[in-house]
């Protein structure tokens, strides 16, 4: 049976690469675009790309190729595909989040959600299980099987539990800094893009990750070659994880303005920071009617049973009444802030959302809502734009592939309807996505 299996996957995989061949292998000329190519320069109007075997192959106007297949876009802008430096995926699974739902089927019907929201590469962040790192997971980084390239930060670090939540049940839990070399020994074996680590009381409501331990982290990870990052909350945290060796903050620091020396103190070590705002408003939003809440390309991200949920009068009284949330909104104005501030200080800040954890922080449409939110924050469109793009594409450490549209470059991008220079929330006009050079989707709205 097993073997069965094996040879009608491997079948399947042939035929889908013979077929991903076969399109590549055909010359593309797109006419007339108006492209931002996501280095952060402004648009270019009206040129041309030719796109040869899955690669951009030139960009420049009145390209002539009499063998190429020409498509016009006069009117249309071009991004390139979104790249999500901070995600989860496979435990959701309608108002659930189980080890349950996580299967091979989910995971791909995940990864296609993301694809459809132009959304082309993803990293998840330290909740991913076994079955992805038996060929899996390298067939879907390959551009093998449809849908979002995937990434992997395997198992996160967090403090010991006599009974952790059933979906986090594979997260490594050092008692002592002795533990951590045989740990991180394991954990290199799937080969992690990062090592996650949560460094984080929830407000009192939970034991935080001894110095020690993440120190021994950072310390094991890093002679493996393999780059940190952490869940964090806290501004002191944040400062001793900056002078711990940390590479990546993978949320905001939320509860006080950054100050100039940690500033200096981050951008001098290379901390790359992962701002995550559509997660802190999502723990307060539904306690009010937020503008998007009836949008369909809203609506198409969710779980079935999710968007019934949370327009319910005893969901949305649960949110308000909660003893957070105050401290919630608090949080949020003061990630918008640091934001703000850790940009102007020339630090890199990258796009990622936490999406995929829980039912209410939607695949694909929190990647566009984060947009509309640092842009609340302060940085402009374009700003943003390369942010969700090449500065993600750094991050995972595929910046000479990815994140921007240039020559000898990968052809994945999104073809809009209406530019996102000086409106970001035009991100969300899309009318098709492009990977390795084919049209794999019409948005989410077109199924």
């Amino acid at each position: 049976m097993k073997q069965h299996f094996q040879y009608t996957l491997l079948l399947a995989l042939l035929v889908f690469t013979i077929k991903s061949k076969a399109q590549q292998n055909k010359l593309i000329l797109l006419k007339n675009v108006n492209l931002i190519d996501g280095t952060g320069s402004v648009s270019k109007p009206n040129v041309d790309i030719l796109i040869k075997d899955g690669n951009i192959a030139a960009i420049r106007s009145g390209l002539k190729e009499p063998a190429a297949t020409q498509i016009d876009l006069k009117g249309k802008t071009i991004i390139p595909a979104i790249i999500s430096a901070h995600t989860h995926i496979g435990t959701l699974k309608g108002n659930t989040s189980t080890a349950e739902n996580y299967t091979r089927e989910n995971v791909l019907r995940q990864l296609k959600r993301y694809q459809d929201y132009g959304v082309g590469t993803i990293l998840t962040m330290g909740t991913d299980r076994p079955l992805i790192f038996e060929g899996l997971i390298d067939s879907i980084k390959a551009g093998l099987l449809p849908g979002a390239r995937l990434y992997s930060a395997g198992y996160g670090f967090n403090t010991p539990e006599k009974a952790p939540g059933s979906w986090m049940n594979l997260l490594l839990r050092p008692e002592s800094p002795e533990q951590v070399p045989a740990q991180i020994e394991q954990l290199a074996k799937v080969k992690p893009t990062v090592v996650k680590i949560w460094v984080d009381d929830h407000g009192g409501k939970a034991d935080k990750m001894k110095p020690e331990i993440y120190k021994a982290i950072i310390t094991e990870a890093h002679k493996k070659g393999i780059r940190v990052a952490s869940h964090l909350y806290n501004l002191e945290d944040a400062r001793d994880l900056t002078a711990s060796g940390l590479d990546i903050m993978a949320h905001s620091i939320r509860d006080k303005e950054i100050d100039a020396d940690l500033l200096k103190s981050i951008k001098a070590k290379g901390v790359a920071y992962i701002p995550t705002l559509s997660l802190d408003e999502y723990a307060f939003v539904y306690a009010r009617k937020p503008e998007w809440i009836e949008d369909p390309f809203f609506k198409a991200s969710l779980e079935p049973g999710v968007y019934e949920m949370i327009i319910s009068t005893k969901y949305q009284d649960q949110v308000k009444n909660s003893p957070d949330y105050e401290r919630n909104m608090t949080g949020f104005k003061m990630a918008l802030k640091n934001l703000k501030k850790i940009h102007d200080a020339g630090i890199l800040v990258a796009l990622g959302t936490d999406s995929g954890a829980f039912p209410i922080r939607a695949q694909g449409f929190s990647e566009h809502l984060e947009m509309e939110l640092m842009v609340q924050a302060g940085l402009t469109p374009m700003q943003t734009i390369t942010a969700a793009t090449l500065n993600s594409a750094k991050i995972l450490k595929i910046d000479n592939l990815y994140g921007t549209l240039e020559k000898g470059k990968k052809a994945d991008f999104i073809v809009l309807t209406e530019s996102p220079e000086k409106n970001i929330k035009n991100t969300r006009k899309i009318e098709s996505v492009w990977k390795d050079g084919r049209k794999v989707s019409d948005g989410p709205l077109k199924k």
